[in-house]
């Protein structure tokens, strides 16, 4: 029963994807990879990383550890708080003010905060927006990252609109991780989510992850009742094929995106409505800090997971910082409470003061964030402002 179920999405999935090829800008024919090939980066040079890592094991720092013990090792930095998308759940239809260009952070401010969290224990940094691509020296920051010693990972978080163009040229510069936002399959219904056309340039986007031998690529959808739950076989079908981790992610509320309850389709009814389908679906070990809960259909290629920020938190494994593009420091994406960092580099504060400044604010994170009820009624900034 459901391999019948998955056989008309992967039908519609190679429809969209050759109607893709057909918009390419280049024009140019796009295949997929082949079983068995190797994925970039090359292994010599991640086998380089993981040796140097082993051989320069160093106590975890303290400037990055809360007073519940939790280390932060991952860091996300906001490029941009611009978008060539709209999306419903990150801005509001109005739009929002943007910081003038004078007080967002220069690449080399991005740099030296990013050199200094990655010596203290920062191993993974994804870069954020707004619309990371957009940014004209993405691919140069992305090169200066890989430089850093100690970084295992760089990932980017993208609507995909740029994509495929951008592509080969990051992986080249040392990308090694994407997360793609997608939350429909129609292209009609995509218009109206993201209030912009793009969704045949997004599908082609991850078809050249693909292709460039990503894996697996990340799929993010953000689930809303009355809006997109009617698609979730759809989505988990793409799994059967392709190289996709297809992630739901719960409805979360952040300032002018009209959250309501309502609206919020929970990790349990999602899962319900998957096992309906394929009693088979199996949970996967989860990752030491991960958000995700992971689900893998036996003889599917790809994996579905839940991220359950509402229903069910994960704050206390959470080692997760953000700078903002104007370059405050949030310790928690749902909290209010931020400190510039911009500030502090501009008045010519020494790496010594910086941490301190670091280790406060880590410091006074909470053991979990306030609930979606109250998250609700705090004031937030909008999600794109934040850094998806």
């Amino acid at each position: 029963m459901a391999a019948a179920a998955a056989r008309p999405v992967s039908r519609m999935l190679r429809r969209v994807l050759r109607s893709s090829v057909r918009s390419c800008s280049s024009g140019a024919p796009v295949t997929l990879p082949r079983p068995g090939e190797p994925s970039q980066p090359a292994t010599e040079e991640l086998s380089r990383r993981r040796q140097f890592l082993r051989e320069h094991v160093a106590p975890f720092s303290a400037f990055l550890t809360d007073s519940f013990g939790r280390r932060h090792s991952y860091l996300r930095i906001s490029l941009t708080e611009k978008c060539n998308l709209r999306c419903q759940y990150c801005m509001p239809e109005e739009g929002v003010p943007l910081t003038p260009k004078a007080k967002l952070l220069t690449t080399e401010e991005i740099l030296t905060l990013a050199r200094l969290f990655v010596k203290e224990g920062v191993d993974k940094i994804r870069l954020t927006g707004g619309e990371p691509l957009i940014r004209p020296d993405v691919v140069d920051i992305v090169a200066q990252l890989h430089r850093l010693e100690g970084l295992r990972t760089i990932g980017v978080t993208t609507n995909g609109i740029n994509l495929a163009r951008l592509l080969p040229s990051l992986q080249k510069a040392g990308l090694s991780a994407i997360n793609i936002s997608l939350d429909t399959l129609v292209p009609a219904k995509f218009e109206f989510i993201v209030r912009r056309k793009g969704f045949h340039k997004v599908m082609e986007g991850i078809h050249k992850a693909i292709e460039l031998g990503y894996n697996p690529v990340k799929v993010n959808c953000v689930v809303m009742r009355g809006l997109n739950e009617d698609e979730l076989l759809n989505f988990v079908a793409l799994t059967k094929g392709l190289p996709l981790d297809v992630r739901f992610i719960e409805y979360m509320p952040f300032d002018g995106n009209k959250w309501n309850f309502r609206k919020m389709v929970s990790y349990k009814e999602m899962l319900d409505t998957l096992r309906q389908q394929w009693p088979e679906l199996e949970k996967l070990p989860e990752e030491e800090s991960s958000t995700a809960k992971a689900f893998k259909i036996p003889g599917f290629r790809g994996q579905v997971s839940f991220i359950t920020s509402m229903s069910e938190h994960f704050c206390g494994t959470c080692n997760r910082l953000r700078i903002t593009a104007d370059g405050n420091l949030k310790v928690c994406l749902f909290g209010n409470s931020e400190v510039s960092l911009r500030d502090h580099l501009r008045a010519g504060a020494s790496e010594e003061e910086l941490l301190r400044i670091i280790g406060a604010a880590v410091g006074r994170k909470k053991q979990q964030h306030a609930g979606m009820f109250n998250i609700s009624q705090m004031k937030n900034r909008p999600m794109i402002l934040i850094g998806g």
